[in-house]
């Protein structure tokens, strides 16, 4: 298990089903915090990890060069033949990702069986509906509810057996 110690943002590594989950807790900010999660995805890469769960339940707060952070992990990976999907994030981060319309850059899933599942073709799952979020904050209403459950074939490891 990886964790990074005496920073802002702890990162401890597991895994489930052949998908590399990491957990986050604390603040994705300038400096260590920004470092250390690029380097945590780069590790799991050098070790064959390609397709990577970031389950920011105890995310706080994250800035523009953590955001900044998020985005070259994700795509870097993606250039490279794997995935980032986020988990579990709270309101303020959802907020922040449509307003900066980076939402569609990632899939946002709010449980971590359907995280893993959208890397499997065929696995029914229930992505986070950034429309309907962003519906209900004009509307002023919690965003809770957005959520829509999704069959996804055809789409998953592309084609290299494990996920």
């Amino acid at each position: 298990m990886f964790k990074a110690a005496h920073m802002a943002l702890d990162i401890e590594r597991r895994e489930r089903e052949g998908v590399a989950i990491l957990e986050l807790k604390g603040r994705i900010t300038a400096g260590d915090e920004a470092t250390s999660l690029r380097q945590s995805v780069e590790a799991l890469e050098q070790s064959g990890s390609r397709n990577i769960v970031l389950d920011m339940a105890g995310v706080d707060y994250v800035d523009s060069t953590g955001l900044g952070a998020l985005v070259i992990c994700a795509i870097g990976l993606q250039e490279r033949g794997g995935h980032i999907k986020l988990l579990s994030l709270n309101r303020r981060n959802v907020e922040l990702l449509v307003l900066t319309k980076l939402a569609t850059v990632f899939e946002i899933f709010k449980t971590e069986q359907d995280a893993v599942n959208s890397f499997y073709p065929g696995r029914e799952t229930q992505t986070f509906d950034i429309l309907e979020f962003v519906h209900n904050l004009q509307d002023g209403e919690a965003a809770e509810s957005a959520v829509k459950p999704k069959k996804r074939p055809g789409r998953g490891n592309s084609g290299m057996g494990r996920p």
